[in-house]
């Protein structure tokens, strides 16, 4: 247990996942898209919340978050992942022409390693 800083209860440390040696990380994909013109937060919201129940069914995923750049000429995703094979299933050939035609840019993908996450009440290491 690590106490937390400030607030008062403790937080729990969630065990490390291991696979012999070697410690299992989540995998955080970030997407981003330029857009051929801006997208008022209001358009970018209503886009959004129209696909967002298909990603509630993707094996893996854990959570993502929609990103809309401060010009509105950006779009995108940050992904949390239980494994990088799960994340690159998604990024496939299709997906990423869905969200060229809908956009009007590929998409680029960035996959990273997260050995540690933090929430508000607990630390997730693995």
């Amino acid at each position: 247990m690590t106490p937390k800083a400030d607030r008062g209860p403790l937080l729990e440390l969630a065990s490390t996942c291991q696979s012999g040696d070697s410690v299992i990380v989540m995998i955080v994909a970030i997407v981003r898209f330029s857009m051929l013109k801006p997208m008022t937060l209001e358009e970018a919201t209503a886009v959004f919340e129209s696909s967002a129940p298909s990603y509630q069914v993707v094996d893996g995923l854990r959570r993502k978050h929609y990103l809309l750049s401060e010009d509105r000429m950006t779009a995108g995703g940050v992904y949390l992942w239980d494994s990088r094979a799960q994340a690159e299933r998604l990024y496939d050939d299709a997906w990423r022409t869905k969200l060229a035609a809908r956009y009007g840019a590929p998409p680029s993908v960035e996959l990273f390693d997260s050995p540690v996450t933090v929430d508000r009440d607990v630390i997730t290491v693995g």
